[in-house]
């Protein structure tokens, strides 16, 4: 007897950018959008905000977002890099709730490769690490031989 495929009652996914970390749980609901506990469309500065709503934008443009409350936990890093990673997780939480049983929803995940790749690849770029005989990763001690 073949099993019947279980309907997702949620769906967690994370982004990361340098030292943020973002959670995003996405679940049945109204179209919300939290971001700590509190709506995304008070979060300050402006610019942040901007960024951050880019992936709700799109997927309110495709309709795939009317029946969805998406909650993002996030911590770590700076105010940037935390929209960053804020902005990876609701993109991939997104596509794979809207996916269903089969997998992703590829309509939706070319949209947000076509507008901006880094909505679902995590930026792999790190801080490097601070050297031997210098301040920094690349300024050294100067010398002088007079």
């Amino acid at each position: 007897m073949a099993k019947k495929p279980k309907k997702k009652t949620a769906v967690n996914m994370s982004g990361k950018r340098k030292t943020a970390i973002a959670r995003a749980t996405v679940r049945k609901g109204k179209g919300r959008v939290r971001i700590n506990s509190k709506p995304i469309y008070i979060m300050e500065p402006e610019l942040a905000r901007r960024k951050a709503l880019e992936p709700v934008q799109i997927a309110e443009a495709m309709n795939r977002l009317t029946d969805v409350d998406v909650a993002v936990n996030v911590e770590g890093g700076g105010q940037m890099g935390q929209v960053d990673a804020i902005r990876t997780a609701i993109a991939r939480g997104l596509v794979k709730w809207n996916g269903g049983a089969e997998g992703d929803d590829e309509e939706l995940r070319d949209e947000y490769l076509r507008f901006d790749r880094s909505l679902l690849v995590n930026d792999p770029r790190r801080k490097e690490p601070k050297h031997q005989m210098g301040r920094g990763a690349r300024a050294k001690w100067q010398k002088s031989y007079r």
